[in-house]
């Protein structure tokens, strides 16, 4: 099965959610976000996987690259292809979508809980989105008219469904390795700003994988189950 793999092109890693789709039966082709016109039809695909960014969807440095995103994520879920968006790729999803993306009041950044909204109990499994789970981010998305809004944080929304698509604010695929290369150069300020010491969220991101691996295996699975081979 092929699935199409969206990131920055210095930041393309989909850590635990690319081993556990791999052991799947996927195999990526990669999509550098810097190369908008390297986008192709997407109903060649099974599946479409939009990881973070250090971008805003707003930036208008940007507006090419970030249009030509949400247009191949737009066509992917008209044409009923699974979609599944993290943090920048679910905010990305939101806009192809009809919502919003703005600049969050209160950044999330580090290890923090999701939790499971009323709309959620109707939807089968939704559970395995609450918990502790890594973030990164400045902005938020709001829920689009006609998708279903299933966690959320006090800083944001943290996920919706709309047909196959599944937006994820938070950040499932973290590893140990990926959190240092986000702190790396101007990361490691973010971090410090934050108040947040590099070594002690290394440590605590060790200290969690037992936990989180599973976890992001069993999301994974219940998000391939409800969208991406349930229709095969």
């Amino acid at each position: 099965m092929r699935a199409a793999l969206i990131g920055n092109r210095e930041d393309t890693d989909p850590g635990i959610i690319g081993h556990v789709l791999r052991e799947r039966g996927f195999s990526f082709t990669e999509f550098a976000r810097e190369d908008p016109g390297s986008y192709h039809d997407p109903s060649s695909f099974d599946l479409v996987l939009a990881m973070g960014s250090s971008w805003s969807a707003y930036w208008e440095r940007v507006v090419a690259e970030t249009a030509a995103e949400r247009a191949f994520l737009g066509d992917a879920h008209q044409a009923g292809v699974p979609v599944l968006g993290v943090c920048f790729g679910a905010q990305q999803l939101a806009l192809a979508l009809g919502g919003a993306v703005t600049r969050a009041q209160t950044p999330e950044v580090g290890w923090h809980n999701v939790t499971s909204i009323p709309e959620a109990a109707s939807v089968a499994g939704a559970e395995t989105l609450a918990g502790q789970w890594f973030q990164w981010h400045y902005d938020r998305f709001s829920v689009p008219a006609g998708a279903l809004a299933l966690a959320e944080s006090p800083a944001a929304p943290q996920a919706f469904t709309s047909g196959r698509t599944l937006a994820l604010q938070f950040h499932p695929e973290v590893t140990v390795s990926i959190v240092a290369h986000w702190a790396s150069g101007g990361g490691e300020q973010e971090l410090l700003d934050a108040g947040i010491d590099p070594g002690e969220l290394f440590a605590e991101t060790a200290a969690l994988m037992a936990d989180v691996a599973p976890r992001t295996e069993r999301l994974v699975d219940w998000f391939l189950e409800r969208s991406a081979l349930a229709h095969e």
